[in-house]
């Protein structure tokens, strides 16, 4: 029986799950240290394993789309910045200023490429060009992000170092994997492609330690003592407004630049969404241990929304197409019986 489309996914349950937890049994001390550990063993695992899984000609196809591209590298790390430093002054009061910054750091990360890719396919849009700018802005992700970071977030404080050291620490801790797996994907491609199971959880039990870190570490400095149930309905409420403003743009300028329909879908779901893989483990590579918790809670519930909301359209506009080609094949076959 297929799952309600505005319930969360099994993926989102286990979050919470992870949050739960870490609120009531909190690693630390000697625990923590270990768990710190073996996040990181798990990060670099996670991204070698993207790196034999995404093709050389993957990476290439495409690339000659470079209009497409563009739009959507510009909407990414241009677009969200801007909305997130001019919505400012009207969005901040509902939040503390930890999770502010927690909201201004998701608008500089990457586009997702697993969910971009499955909605533009759902919506009948171009798929290989989504393949390409969601990769390419994962990819590029790793060197803008904490150069955007640094522009970004006022308080350098929350910062582990500088935005440069930030941006060597994820090289080393991502980008480095993500190559070695390149370099290996002759010998242990196929074995990937055969394993995706492996790889999904790599991909998600990484992401639950890094939370699950995290957030022990944010309830050990008493996140759940600032953050009342009115502030939380704030960011909700942030997060609503910062997708619906990047799926309006997003939309409007492709139609304006003229991109045919199955390109405007792929600018739309690449150009508007964010990534929970890429931001967890690079909040906790770019800011302090105390404060990763309060900064990744506004990209965990902007996941979860922008899943939902996007769902809805790709379902909505595949079934137009379907609809539409349907309707031409009806009328093509008139014609001839004619």
């Amino acid at each position: 029986m297929a799952r309600p489309k505005f319930l969360p996914d099994n993926f989102t349950l286990a979050l919470v799950g992870t949050v739960t937890l870490a609120s009531l049994l909190p690693c630390r001390g000697s625990t923590a240290v270990a768990f710190d550990w073996l996040t990181d063993i798990a990060i670099g695992l996670l991204f070698f394993l993207h790196g034999a899984k995404l093709s050389r000609e993957a990476i290439v196809a495409g690339a000659t789309h470079w209009r497409l591209h563009l739009v959507v590298l510009l909407s990414t790390f241009a677009l969200f910045p801007l909305l997130g430093l001019a919505l400012k002054p009207v969005l901040s009061p509902l939040v503390t200023p930890a999770l502010y910054t927690g909201i201004l750091f998701l608008c500089t990360l990457p586009s997702t490429v697993q969910s971009s890719i499955a909605f533009t396919s759902m919506a009948k849009g171009n798929v290989p060009a989504a393949v390409c700018s969601a990769s390419a802005s994962s990819l590029l992700g790793i060197f803008i992000t904490p150069a955007l970071v640094g522009l970004v977030v006022s308080n350098h404080g929350e910062m582990t170092g500088s935005p440069w050291h930030t941006v060597g620490n994820i090289v080393l801790q991502l980008l480095v994997p993500f190559i070695a797996g390149q370099l290996l994907r002759p010998v242990i491609g196929k074995w990937v492609d055969r394993n995706r199971t492996v790889l999904r959880f790599v991909d998600q039990g990484s992401i639950l330690l890094v939370v699950y870190v995290a957030f022990s570490e944010a309830v050990n400095e008493g996140i759940w003592h600032s953050i009342s149930l009115s502030t939380l309905a704030g960011l909700v409420v942030a997060n609503i407004v910062l997708l619906a403003l990047a799926l309006f743009s997003t939309a409007f300028a492709a139609k304006r630049l003229g991109f045919s329909r199955a390109d405007q879908i792929t600018i739309i779901f690449c150009g508007s969404k964010k990534s929970l893989a890429a931001g967890i483990p690079m909040a906790k590579v770019i800011f302090a241990s105390s404060t990763v918790g309060a900064v990744v809670l506004p990209l965990m519930l902007f996941h979860q929304i922008q899943l939902m909301v996007c769902a809805v359209l790709a379902q909505r506009w595949g079934a137009r197409k379907t609809a539409a080609d349907k309707s031409h094949k009806s009328e093509a076959a008139a014609a001839v019986r004619r």
